[in-house]
């Protein structure tokens, strides 16, 4: 924290501007060895533009716009200062060059960020947040990335946290001070707090899965025999030709993944080789991968000939359409556990075998491009449950956050069995201060260097 550190904080490439930028304690003074403007760099005004050159004594690299931030009211809390010039990718670095070379020093993946979180500027799951933003591809990820940078979540788990604070702070007052009439809150009344805590613990643990999906969008599977039409579903939901339509089985030879919005869901949509007998090594390697896939899903689109008869290792229609069904015929017996499973029966331009009637399905017709929103409105109904309009995405706990989350309802539930067991205080005093620490690491009271290093070595450099 006593370095100035620096780095470009725009992408590398050529652009109209790029921003570079500065933070620590002699970043105003670095700043006023390398500016020249009518205002000096020691002497602007916060938050205020400044236009002058850049420059090495005498040779200018750079006309430039210069903003002052002062601590403590930055990002990073620290002196701050952002230098924007043109966006050509040789005159940025010899800038940078420039401000290494009067005294600071490169700045790490993630740097800046992490000293706002060390200055107190934020907290964990905020500067996680920022990642999430950065990387967000749909607007309902956006839209949580800001909540949980606006404190959401860091709200509701120091709300949880301060729960077993007071829980443990009358338990140990109980052990630690007997003799002063305190009440020691055991039985029905500890056993109600406990509860509480455990059903908070345990509704944040549940938003794993939306969480999930945000940052890594729902993995949906496109399978089916040969010549069903799975590639010209991929293109009808992208929106352009992504993969090749041919009459001839077989053209779909590998893995084929894009990922799309669907009304502001985030969709990881996979195109998969058509599972059917062959001697072509390529092809049947390419099968491989398709059960490897469903194996991966999180949906499987299960696409079928709506005018061809029912087939599927010996599958029934009716088993067909359900979720178990599907999953115990596809891919020649291949699981898919956590996938649900949603039968798509394409072609119905050409008119509906027999052997679909009553079959629950979504017709459509890619040739024809009828039946997207119904096929739509089932997609979302899956990975909602039905509960689109009701379900709030604002707080989706991420991989670090669900271990936290999960240890810390471990050590309530070892609590909630010391007093049930009727052990002594001190059992439960400690299975408290586990969960305690657990939560803690989340919005980083109990963090470590190594939490640390690993949250932000996966930020860009200069964020």
């Amino acid at each position: 924290m006593n370095d100035t550190i620096a780095a470009i904080s725009t992408p590398l490439g050529e652009g109209a501007i790029a921003v570079l930028r500065m933070s620590g304690p002699r970043a105003v003074e670095i700043a006023g060895w390398v500016f020249r403007g009518k205002v000096r760099a020691e002497d602007a005004a916060a938050r205020m533009q400044y236009f002058g050159a850049i420059g090495d004594g005498g040779h200018k690299l750079d006309d430039v716009l210069l903003t002052v931030f002062r601590a403590p009211h930055s990002y990073t809390g620290e002196d701050v200062v952002e230098i924007a010039g043109h966006g050509g990718v040789l005159v940025v670095r010899r800038i940078l060059d420039l401000l290494l070379k009067n005294g600071a020093r490169s700045a790490e993946p993630g740097e800046f960020t992490q000293r706002a979180y060390l200055s107190g500027k934020m907290d964990l799951t905020q500067a996680e947040a920022v990642m999430d933003l950065i990387t967000a591809q749909t607007d309902l990820a956006l839209r949580a990335a800001t909540e949980q940078l606006e404190g959401r979540l860091g709200e509701r788990i120091r709300g949880l946290r301060e729960r077993l604070v007071e829980l443990l702070a009358h338990v140990e007052a109980f052990i630690d001070f007997p003799d002063e009439d305190i009440d020691p809150d055991t039985g029905d009344a500890l056993r109600a707090k406990l509860d509480t805590a455990r059903a908070e613990t345990a509704a944040l643990l549940a938003t794993a899965g939306q969480g999930r999906v945000l940052r890594e969008g729902v993995r949906t599977v496109i399978y089916g025999a040969p010549n069903v039409g799975k590639s010209s579903l991929l293109n009808l939901l992208l929106g352009y030709e992504r993969a090749i339509v041919s009459a001839r089985p077989g053209t779909t030879r590998d893995v084929i993944e894009e990922v799309i919005s669907l009304r502001g869901y985030p969709l990881r949509l996979v195109d998969t080789a058509g599972i059917r007998e062959s001697d072509d090594e390529i092809e049947r390697a390419g099968m491989a991968r398709t059960r490897q896939q469903i194996e991966r899903a999180d949906l499987i689109l299960h696409l079928a000939d709506a005018s061809a008869p029912p087939r599927g290792a010996g599958a029934r229609p009716a088993e067909a359409s359900t979720d178990e069904g599907v999953r115990r015929t596809v891919a020649d017996g291949a699981s898919a556990p956590r996938a649900a499973a949603l039968l798509v029966l394409n072609k119905s331009d050409l008119g509906e075998h027999p052997g679909w009637a009553g079959v629950e399905a979504v017709r459509i017709s890619c040739w024809q491009n009828a039946g997207l929103t119904a096929l739509e409105d089932a997609i979302i109904a899956r990975i909602t449950g039905g509960q689109a309009a009701h379900r709030d995405w604002s707080v989706s706990i991420n991989a670090r956050h669900q271990a936290c989350l999960a240890k810390a309802l471990d050590d309530i539930q070892a609590a909630y069995r010391a007093l049930t067991d009727g052990l002594s205080p001190e059992f439960i005093a400690e299975e408290l201060r586990a969960a305690l620490d657990a939560v803690g690491e989340v919005v980083g009271k109990a963090d470590s260097e190594e939490i640390l290093g690993k949250i932000f070595s996966t930020f860009c450099i200069g964020k």
